[in-house]
């Protein structure tokens, strides 16, 4: 057995209607550091899997004047993914079969020994730690981004990694800070490969791309009807990530009517779902992030004091591109062998002018900013090597660049401003938002400035 599947902690139900089977499994399983839930009754089981998930269950067949063939596939329907063994003192080859059709993974007769109960679970982890590969494969093979790469010269930098590598290995919660397009939805799966977690699913959830209502249905799920549209039951990011990372990007922008019932899960791992007053559990690892001053929204009324706190247990910063001036050179090479390779082009390096005016640039969108500035001069350039001319306008201008305060007309400052918001985002829309008109408005203002 891999190490990897040595070092799953599970989560475990135990349904069975002898006491002394449950006591007997629960100690065996325990021992093996895996968290037990253990009932009695067909009922019971179903009330547990209503308030988390599961990775395996054992199912007695025998459950009083219920049946557990029944109940198996009422389990997985509650948890996806749950594997299922069945035990049961009247073994039959027929009993078996029904209860593979029926989803079940595995079948130990009674009477059995602990050696049996550890052999199927160690199976189960197996086949967990397996399936955690295949789908990061999957992810991997769909992502066509480059990932911010964080081997660095900076002190900054190097201590926003020690400390992430410490951290990564608890619970705790974290807060990452740093400016927009700084790696900071990176980082976060990063720890989460760290971590004992890495098993279970990571997720993202950006908090101003939604409503209030649609996030917090998205966030904490909801149930059938809750909702116009509501056609059936959603267990949320929270539920969906049972065991694993849930990062929330911008959590400065996060509704304040949310935030109490933010706190409330940060706390004690509870919450319900929209429509539904069953209070639910999840074991779900929480890293929030923000390029936003907490401290000022917090005096300003906009975030809860004690939710920042929560969320503040520990603070990673990672500085911006512009003082990591050391690792600009590099991080533009392995962009541009990642480009190149992409786009299928033979493009050898930069000339001296051009890597002069990356160095000199400000750099305000970073590392997105700069991924999208080689991009665009691996597609343009015909040559062997990237110069000046592939390199966006903003970037060739020699004058200094204009600061507030400096004795130019107001509209050049509009400009500038108007071209750095457009470099460091993703789309118009985004722009429009930060620059706080419509998107119409921002095409008058790009074709009078010719952008």
């Amino acid at each position: 057995m891999s190490s990897e599947s040595k070092n799953l902690s599970l989560a475990v139900l135990v349904v069975d209607d002898e006491a002394n089977i449950r006591r007997m499994l629960s100690l065996c399983l325990e021992t093996e550091g895996h968290r037990v839930a253990a009932v009695g009754t067909f009922e019971d089981a179903l009330a547990e899997t209503s308030r988390r998930s599961f990775d395996v269950a054992f199912v007695d067949l025998r459950l009083g004047i219920s049946s557990g063939l029944d109940l198996i596939p009422a389990l997985i329907s509650a948890s996806p993914g749950v594997k299922i063994i069945v035990i049961t003192a009247y073994a039959s080859i027929d009993t078996a079969i029904e209860a593979i059709k029926r989803g079940a993974t595995d079948y130990i007769p009674k009477p059995f020994t602990p050696a049996q109960i550890k052999l199927a679970v160690h199976k189960v982890c197996e086949m967990r730690s397996l399936e955690q590969k295949v789908a990061s494969l999957r992810e991997d093979l769909g992502r066509s981004h480059f990932e911010a790469d964080f081997s660095s010269e900076s002190p900054a930098v190097k201590r926003a990694m020690a400390l992430a590598h410490q951290a990564a290995s608890t619970d705790a919660t974290l807060l990452l800070r740093g400016e927009s397009g700084t790696g900071k939805s990176v980082l976060a799966r990063m720890i989460h490969g760290w971590s004992n977690r890495t098993s279970k699913p990571f997720s993202v959830l950006s908090c101003p791309s939604l409503s209030p209502e649609l996030l917090e249905s998205e966030l904490f799920g909801h149930a059938k009807g809750a909702f116009t549209g509501a056609v059936r039951e959603s267990p949320g990011r929270i539920g969906a990530c049972e065991g694993g990372t849930l990062m929330l990007d911008e959590i400065g922008d996060l509704p304040l009517s949310l935030q109490p019932k933010l706190l409330r899960f940060v706390q004690d791992r509870e919450y319900e779902r929209v429509g539904d007053y069953l209070t639910r559990q999840a074991d779900v690892r929480i890293i929030a992030a923000t390029n936003l001053d907490l401290e000022k929204a917090v005096r300003e009324g906009h975030f809860r004091e004690d939710l920042f706190y929560r969320l503040n247990v520990i603070q990673i910063e990672l500085p911006p591109l512009r003082e990591r001036p050391d690792d600009l050179v590099a991080l533009a090479e392995r962009l541009l062998a990642f480009f190149d390779k992409s786009c299928h082009r033979a493009v050898a390096g930069f000339t001296g002018e051009a890597l002069g005016l990356l160095r000199d640039y400000g750099w305000p969108g970073n590392i997105r900013e700069l991924r999208n500035v080689i991009e665009r001069a691996v597609i343009l350039c015909q040559g062997d090597l990237i110069d000046v001319q592939h390199l966006p306008e903003n970037l060739r201008v020699t004058d200094r660049p204009i600061r507030l305060g400096d004795s130019v007309r107001l509209d050049r400052i509009e400009e500038e401003h108007i071209r750095r918001v457009l470099a460091s985002v993703r789309s118009l829309q985004e722009a429009a938002d930060i620059l706080g008109i419509d998107q119409a408005t921002l095409w008058r203002r790009r074709k009078q400035y010719g952008i």
